[in-house]
């Protein structure tokens, strides 16, 4: 019986924002992106700036109940052999001539489903379809962040393969919990994207190449602190649950000298670049005059009476997931018919 009240508490109570790049990371980015925006867009998103930032996370909501979500989020660069960033195809379509669509997902399609995402958002422009707009730039948000994440390219995404479990959570959502503040998230205008396709693959590669010094710099700060100085206890959902330490998140951050800085700042750039450029490539229409339009802003509902089975990223303090808890407890209890 304690036992079955303590997975309650769990279920209900721990946080489940430890997700990819963090929620709070998810928001800062989608939310900053907006004050990039050139005048004739600024308006209309800076109108619906609570719902752009709010849903940015609705993708990893929706990982867990939605089949075919969870590969839209990484893609396992090194799965694919050595110089694999040189010569992988960066359109879908020629993707599919070397490739099945199963070993494809399996790896994770991240840079392809970002420009097969800023496609729709420029047909949602043209129709001047206001909720369709919101939903696909809070989720392009959401796809081009994860792409700016090291962790997001590599089959090694928990550090599980080098005995760095639960590294994915520490890099992308401790680090801007506790730091961010410190940031300086200016990042100019939005530019014009001629090749957006291309953009998205620069983005894996410059994240992939920072991966080395995400791995290896964690082993040299750890190899300097005691595993009682690691790791701290924080109550959490009135929960005392185990963290890193800020001191060892601080000389981690301390150790990248900016790393998580720079990959936010891209990714608010790229972000903002994205959303301009499926606006002038649907010809400009004119945002202003839909501010005014009263319309139910879209819902999303998930279903996670069966969650689905996918990957987790982001275990952080070598602890089992909120998420995954959650997932075991429901199909445990969960009946066909119930």
């Amino acid at each position: 019986m304690r036992n079955f009240l303590s997975i309650i508490l769990l279920i209900f109570f721990i946080p489940v924002e430890i997700k990819a790049w963090g929620f709070f990371a998810h928001r800062k980015i989608n939310r900053q992106a907006v004050y990039s925006l050139p005048p004739e867009m600024i308006g209309f998103f800076k109108h619906h700036i609570e719902y752009i930032t709010e849903n940015a996370v609705n993708p990893d909501r929706r990982r867990y109940a939605v089949l075919g979500e969870a590969e839209k989020h990484y893609i396992d660069v090194d799965s694919y052999g050595d110089s694999a960033l040189y010569y992988l195809p960066r359109y879908w379509h020629q993707a599919l001539e070397f490739y099945t669509e199963e070993e494809l997902r399996k790896k994770g399609i991240g840079p392809w489903n970002v420009y097969l995402t800023q496609l729709a958002l420029t047909e949602a422009f043209k129709r001047k379809d206001i909720n369709a707009i919101l939903r696909l730039s809070a989720d392009l948000g959401h796809y081009i962040g994860d792409m700016n994440v090291p962790l997001h390219t590599t089959k090694n995404y928990n550090g599980q393969l080098t005995n760095q479990y639960g590294i994915h959570g520490f890099w992308e959502s401790r680090i801007p919990e506790l730091l961010a503040e410190e940031y300086d998230f200016f990042v100019g205008k939005a530019d014009y994207l001629e090749r957006p396709q291309y953009t998205i693959w620069d983005a894996v590669t410059w994240a992939h190449m920072a991966l080395d010094s995400v791995l290896h710099f964690e082993r040299i700060v750890s190899s300097r602190f005691s595993e009682d100085k690691k790791y701290s206890f924080e109550e959490r959902g009135g929960i005392n649950t185990q963290v890193y330490s800020k001191e060892f998140t601080k000389a981690y951050h301390d150790m990248l000298d900016g790393q998580v800085e720079r990959q936010m700042k891209r990714a608010i750039k790229m972000v903002a670049d994205f959303w301009y450029t499926a606006w002038i490539n649907a010809g400009q229409p004119d945002l202003n005059a839909l501010v005014n339009i009263q319309t139910e802003l879209p819902e999303e509902k998930f279903e996670y009476s069966k969650p689905l089975d996918v990957r987790e990223h982001d275990d952080m303090a070598k602890k089992e997931s909120p998420s995954t808890l959650r997932r075991a407890f429901l199909s445990s209890i969960w009946r066909p018919g119930l």
